[in-house]
């Protein structure tokens, strides 16, 4: 069968979905994106993206888009600081002693440009939130959120950790970690947290101490991505009693539970110039599995949801782009291109969905810092 008479949907305009939609449409498929922001304008919260040369960069080299990433990437902020809670540095990527992996990094914002840029016009359908969707002749038809209605022959979620697409593929329910973090962003951070934005030294700082963590990141933009992390109870969003869309009850909450921690730190919050969004961490058994369909996957975060805790959630992403794309271009039988992703899918997941778990319970133990100091340091011999 040959796709490129097809009409293909991709549900979800992230790094995955878009690199997809590249990687198809130069080879002259016929791809629709549909992406719930409102517009390519639209803010792109989160840290910065380190590229992998075996996954993000691999995808990226066969997306024909290798000059427009290193006309982007920012060369220092993979630099990383090892702290502990009271603000000694144990690990520091600015001295000659350590160097960095070579795992440039990058803003969303700049990547989403950059993959947006190299689709044709019109591929991206804005404003579209997924509803839901029927089977239809032997394809499906989608039905947005707005009330507008779509017919694809194959349809691929790339729709984030909380797909709606999943659930047409697989019941698999995802698994609390343990850990809840809270996602910050802060603007202007030289002007609104000077200490740390000079402490980061347009790098990152992972900071741990009490069974807690703080992981900071400069962005390209002059801002500071932050999330803290902390070991409590599933519910403990809904039940805290904090309001998480005030920023002084959020304010609270830290200066309480994170009090043994340095009053550097403690900048993060003396500052109104920021959002918040608390997020409990979750993943998938790390060996799901579910019955191939022939015309539905699913690929990133909507098929192997894991927490941050071994950077490799984009770049796993992206080469789920990768593999899929190359099953869809070189297989005659859809089906047996959706197995043949999924297997390989599946035994990749497997691996790293095992080693975040692990780092995510160790980071926040009480002998958490050695661990990743142990860590970091077998990785620079």
């Amino acid at each position: 069968m040959n796709i490129k008479y097809k009409k293909i949907a991709i549900v979800g305009g992230g790094p995955g979905g878009l690199t997809l939609a590249r990687l198809l449409q130069q080879d002259g498929c016929n791809i629709t994106v549909y992406e719930r922001d409102i517009n390519k304008d639209s803010r792109v919260q989160g840290a910065n993206l380190d590229l992998h040369e075996e996954s993000g960069l691999a995808a990226l080299k066969k997306a024909n888009l290798l000059d427009a990433f290193y006309a982007n990437y920012l060369p220092d902020a993979g630099k990383l600081r090892l702290m502990d809670n009271n603000g000694k540095i144990y690990l520091d990527d600015h001295t000659e002693e350590h160097i960095a992996e070579h795992r440039p990094e990058i803003d969303r914002g700049p990547l989403r440009q950059i993959l947006l840029e190299s689709l044709q016009p019109d591929t991206v359908i804005w404003n579209s939130q997924f509803d839901s969707m029927e089977k239809e002749n032997d394809g499906w038809k989608l039905l947005f959120k707005n009330g507008k209605q779509f017919y694809a022959d194959f349809v691929i979620g790339a729709d984030g950790a909380n797909s709606k697409i999943r659930p047409y593929l697989s019941d698999i329910k995802p698994i609390y970690s343990g850990v809840t973090i809270i996602e910050g962003n802060i603007y202007d951070a030289e002007k609104n947290t000077p200490n740390i934005f000079s402490l980061l030294k347009g790098g990152k700082i992972f900071a741990f101490g009490n069974q807690q963590s703080i992981i900071l990141s400069t962005k390209g933009d002059g801002s500071i991505a932050f999330y803290t992390g902390e070991k409590v109870d599933s519910n403990w969003v809904k039940e805290s009693g904090i309001n998480f869309y005030n920023l002084n009850d959020v304010k609270k909450w830290f200066e309480t539970n994170f009090s043994n921690w340095n009053t550097i730190y403690h900048e993060l919050f003396a500052t109104n110039k920021m959002t918040i969004v608390p997020r409990p961490l979750y993943h998938f058994s790390s060996d799901q599995h579910w019955t191939t369909q022939s015309n539905l996957t699913i690929i990133g975060d909507a098929a192997h949801r894991m927490p941050p805790y071994a950077g490799e959630g984009v770049n796993m992403a992206m080469l789920d782009a990768l593999e899929l794309s190359e099953e869809l271009l070189h297989m005659e039988n859809v089906r047996s291109a959706f197995e043949n992703y999924e297997t390989k899918m599946f035994k990749r997941a497997k691996e790293v969905t095992e080693i975040t778990i692990q780092n995510t319970v160790k980071f926040h133990k009480q002998n958490g810092l050695q661990f990743i100091v142990d860590m970091f340091n077998n990785f620079n011999q």
